[in-house]
């Protein structure tokens, strides 16, 4: 039996007449770490029970002991395969009550194993907990409303587990798994912004997140494009600049903090650094790195300071805006020589960058657009330098974004010796460079590169394909938002009501184990009050993303809310989207508003009436696996939320098909 996933494993047979402490050895040598006695007291006692309560099985499955989820770093402590069914097992030694948290942890590894494990697709999981401590006796065994093979979690006694076992064998279904074929499958994980950076921040490679299946772009193909400029200009001593477009949730943050982390030796000459002007964001990124590293060391038995491991990771991960005041008051050239600037469409003209210089550095004569200052700052290197652009299509969400057209025209004017990388789709209408591009070609040497473009969405893994029907939705094209809706709602469930109260209790009863649930809305949403949405009440975006059911601060609880500027780029499993009067239906296309005062008024200015719209764009992708729209009803008593400004909303997500909750 191939070990490399696990740190014993053996068939049933041969796991039953061997000696306790035969086994414990094998676990010691393949752990790789000092063994503690709580650690080695904990196997003894799964020993002794499994080898008492899988007497009935001995010719008829495997065991696995710390079964790798494989390039995550998550282990399961016990995976038992009998016949047709994969039995995920968590152990609480010492313990005597079944809490959620630990409910929760076996069933995420059930979840985890389904989602992503081929092999495991077609397959009954059965999580179980077992209390060590806990009298005899089961939980109710059940498949979940679901229906996808994962049974609810179970908990039981030691003493029960036999019994537990023959219960849920009683519900398989199917044929026997073959175990070397079965722990042999591809494992292709689609993991969070925030996973996906702790594993690269721990030495995984981008290759290790990324999913193969047909008409997905391998993340890989597009890091390795970057990674042959930046070799390319480092060996030519040259400076080049690439843009990587891609459409929501394709994964372009996780070919920049790639990059970044491949190079995070402040002594090498390819150190890079990973900007972002998303504040929420790169605080979010941090924290979490930041906790992944305190708890990486704690279980190598290693006392690192909260305060010392986000030194590391501030050095890694850091605000555009911080790395612009940096550069302003420093005319020397950055210690990074290779920068990535994620959501670089963010960054501001001309106008914005004077403003904002003038009102509060104190530098009133400040006569650079963002883009133009950065890449400046860059060009300060005698020798060689990379900038790397994250390119979001349809994202500008606030006044005085550029757009990437602001950095082609910075090039042409000011830095015609640098070389361009382009991917080919910068001239689709989302990223309204077409004029900007054809300009550059004139003057500087470009280079159209299709591995710069990713164009499948993996932050839905139920569901590549949702930011289409999103871009028609908000393209009001009906017909064609029919058609992405029907293939879109096989894996991913899209529903619509009037109710927050039924919207709430569809995301609770939708997410399983830790999926994180929450309300997003709009942050021109000022008539969502009666509804105790408050889109002014200060939230703490690290507490609503990071923190777990029982902090009321996150996003579990249902209380606070986030706006586009708290999401993007981020992702929730399941979401609510709150959607107010200040996108409504008219007869031509969409009426744009913002509440002043006591009133709603129209905007008028197309920018703005474009920062409405993406804005609903970033709300309608944020979620992983599925989302519930929520319309309210209005008030013929309120002015303000009059009915006539709802109901057409709700009208017309059930014209392009949305069934109603």
């Amino acid at each position: 039996m191939n070990v490399s996933r696990a740190y014993y494993a053996s068939n049933l047979d041969e796991f039953l007449r061997a000696e306790a402490v035969g086994v414990l050895g094998a676990l010691a040598r393949n752990s790789g770490f000092a063994i503690e006695p709580t650690q080695r007291n904990a196997w003894l006692r799964q020993i002794d029970i499994l080898q008492h309560q899988l007497e009935d099985w001995a010719h008829a499955g495997h065991i696995f002991f710390e079964f790798v989820v494989p390039r995550m770093g998550r282990r399961i402590d016990v995976l038992v395969i009998i016949r047709n069914t994969v039995l995920v097992i968590e152990f609480k030694v010492g313990e005597s009550n079944f809490n959620r948290a630990a409910l929760d942890q076996v069933w995420d590894y059930a979840l985890d194993l389904k989602n992503f494990h081929e092999p495991s697709h077609a397959v009954t999981i059965a999580p179980v907990l077992v209390a060590t401590e806990a009298p005899a006796g089961v939980s109710v065994i059940a498949a979940s409303h679901h229906n996808d093979g994962v049974l609810l979690p179970i908990s039981t006694g030691p003493a029960s587990l036999s019994l537990c076992i023959q219960q849920v064998l009683s519900l398989s279904e199917g044929a026997d798994i073959d175990p070397e074929g079965w722990v042999r499958g591809r494992y292709k994980p689609t993991p969070t912004i925030v996973e996906a950076a702790s594993a690269l921040y721990g030495q995984h490679s981008v290759a290790d997140l990324s999913r193969s299946d047909a008409g997905a772009k391998n993340l890989s193909v597009t890091s390795t494009v970057v990674d042959q400029v930046i070799e390319s200009a480092r060996r030519q001593r040259r400076k080049a600049i690439c843009f990587i477009t891609g459409v929501p949730g394709a994964g372009k943050t996780l070919v920049g903090l790639d990059v970044a982390t491949k190079h995070m030796d402040a002594s090498s000459e390819l150190h890079s650094v990973y900007l972002s002007g998303n504040g929420p964001l790169v605080k979010i990124l941090c924290e979490a790195l930041t906790r992944d590293e305190v708890a990486r060391a704690k279980a190598r038995n290693m006392r690192l300071r909260k305060g010392e491991a986000s030194k590391a990771v501030e050095a890694f991960i850091q605000n555009v805006h911080h790395f612009r005041d940096a550069y302003l008051a420093d005319e020397r050239a950055p210690v990074d020589h290779v920068v990535i600037f994620d959501e670089a469409q963010r960054a501001w003209t001309l106008e914005q960058s004077a403003k904002f210089m003038a009102q509060k550095k104190g530098r009133p004569n400040f006569n650079r657009s963002e883009p133009e200052f950065l890449i400046s700052c860059m060009d300060r290197h005698p020798d060689w330098a990379v900038v790397v652009c994250l390119v979001g299509g349809g994202q500008e969400i606030n006044t005085g974004e550029a757009g990437i057209g602001e950095w082609l025209q910075a090039i042409e004017r000011h830095f015609p010796s640098w070389q361009v990388y382009v991917s080919p789709h910068l001239t689709d209408s989302e990223y309204a460079a077409t004029a900007a591009i054809a300009s550059l070609q004139q003057h500087a040497e470009v280079v159209f590169d299709e591995g710069l473009h990713l164009a499948v969405s993996m932050r839905s893994f139920r569901a590549e394909h949702v930011s289409t029907f999103v871009k028609h939705l908000l393209d009001r094209d009906t017909a064609q938002a029919v058609v992405a809706l029907n293939a879109v709602q096989r894996r991913y469930p899209i529903v619509a009501t009037r109710d927050l109260s039924a919207a709430k209790k569809w995301l609770k009863s939708q997410a399983r184990g830790t999926e994180r649930y929450g309300i997003v809305v709009s942050s021109q949403a000022e008539r969502l009050k009666p509804h105790a949405i408050n889109v002014r009440s200060p939230m703490d975006p690290v507490h609503w993303f990071l923190d777990d059911k029982d902090d009321v601060r996150s996003s579990y609880y249902l209380e606070d809310v986030a706006t586009e500027f708290h999401v993007q780029g981020l992702e929730l499993d399941w979401a609510c989207v709150a959607w107010d009067a200040d996108l409504r239906v008219g007869s031509g296309g969409w009426r744009h508003h913002q509440f002043v005062g006591n009133k709603w008024q129209h905007i008028h200015k197309p920018e703005r009436q474009l920062y409405l719209k993406n804005a609903y764009r970033v709300l309608l992708t944020r979620a992983r696996q599925g989302m519930v729209i929520v319309v309210p009803p209005g008030d013929p008593e309120d002015p303000t939320r009059a009915p006539a400004f709802y109901d057409p909303i709700f009208q017309y997500l059930s014209d392009v098909g949305i069934p109603t909750l």
